[in-house]
């Protein structure tokens, strides 16, 4: 555990605002990640952040180029099947997010004639689009100024802002906090309680595009460089702002987020189960999801119900188990 050093005892801060570093630092340096290349829809932004969610950018990259290629418009995916869209999904993982996508297409079609909205009140209306993925849509596909906060970010505030090593739990200020960095914002530390930085000002003639750029910028440099373990702060382009760096770096005092595990986890067991059926032209019996699991039967029975329950699997009248709306495949 270690002791963190109070903002006051901090040297004397940079004042130049970090989007007039880390704007221009995106911009030459960013990843050449397809879905933020000139050309893309909002609906191949939409995609990628459904997809991005606990996914790995390298997971993603493919599968999306896949989905845009098949399904180049909302309406397409909404007049899929659901049992296509949990094929296509194949192991990308959280495959309720594909049902979510289609619901969404299924909205965005029939409701906003085929157009992604722009707005996040009417993104975060459609079925399964939540804070994070409306306010990224927002930016990303449509340029607006509006923070958008993940993992990463919060990860970037606490330290380059805030002076600390983690950023903690989830809170209410930290759309505050990262709306304060984006161009065409005057907020200094005082009111954001950072050592004696300015968060933001003016660039010239700031634009909604300036923001959204500074936070992909943002998003990019926690993912890349200011990762949770071991940051790259030799090669980070706001060392010299980072407020981190001025207190000495102090250790993380809060609690250690536990590593994830697969092997055995009733996550595993579900995905086997989905597997033996987006790998079948059609409903499988009982017989054929027990050999999908022979360690624990009891845990194969509960992940099978939450299958159920989540909408991923239907029992037919038969017995038999399929995908979504493959209940006129019984023969």
């Amino acid at each position: 555990m270690g002791t963190t050093t109070s903002a006051a005892a901090a040297p004397a801060a940079d004042d130049t605002p970090l989007a007039d570093v880390l704007v221009p630092w995106f911009r030459a340096h960013a990843r050449d990640l397809p879905w933020r290349r000139p050309g893309t829809t909002p609906w191949g932004v939409l995609v990628s952040e459904i997809m991005l969610q606990q996914t790995p950018v390298a997971r993603v990259e493919e599968p999306w180029r896949a989905w845009l290629e098949r399904w180049p418009r909302p309406s397409a995916m909404a007049a899929a099947p659901a049992a296509d869209v949990l094929r296509a999904w194949g192991k990308l993982g959280y495959p309720r997010r594909a049902l979510r996508l289609h619901a969404a297409a299924q909205a965005i079609a029939a409701d906003h004639d085929d157009v992604v909205p722009t707005d996040v009140d009417t993104l975060e209306s459609l079925p399964g689009i939540g804070t994070y993925t409306a306010r990224a849509v927002a930016a990303f596909a449509h340029g607006q100024r509006v923070p958008v906060v993940d993992t990463n970010v919060r990860r970037v505030v606490a330290r380059a802002v805030h002076g600390r090593a983690g950023a903690g739990p989830a809170a209410s200020r930290d759309l505050a906090d990262v709306e304060a960095l984006l161009p065409g914002a005057r907020v200094t530390s005082a009111a954001s309680d950072a050592a004696d930085v300015t968060l933001a000002a003016p660039l010239a003639a700031p634009r909604d595009e300036d923001a959204a750029t500074m936070s992909a910028a943002l998003m990019e440099l926690g993912a890349t460089v200011c990762v949770a373990r071991g940051p790259r702060c030799g090669g980070c382009p706001v060392v010299r702002l980072c407020a981190w760096q001025r207190l000495g770096r102090p250790a993380w005092d809060g609690p250690v987020p536990k590593a994830q595990t697969w092997a055995g986890t009733d996550r595993q067991v579900r995905g086997r189960l989905l597997d033996v059926l987006r790998g079948a032209p059609g409903p499988v019996t009982a017989e054929a999801l027990e050999k999908a699991w022979l360690t624990d039967p009891a845990q194969r029975s509960r992940c099978l119900d939450s299958l159920l329950v989540d909408g991923l699997v239907e029992q037919l009248a038969d017995g038999r188990f399929a995908l979504p709306g493959e209940a006129g495949d019984v023969g």
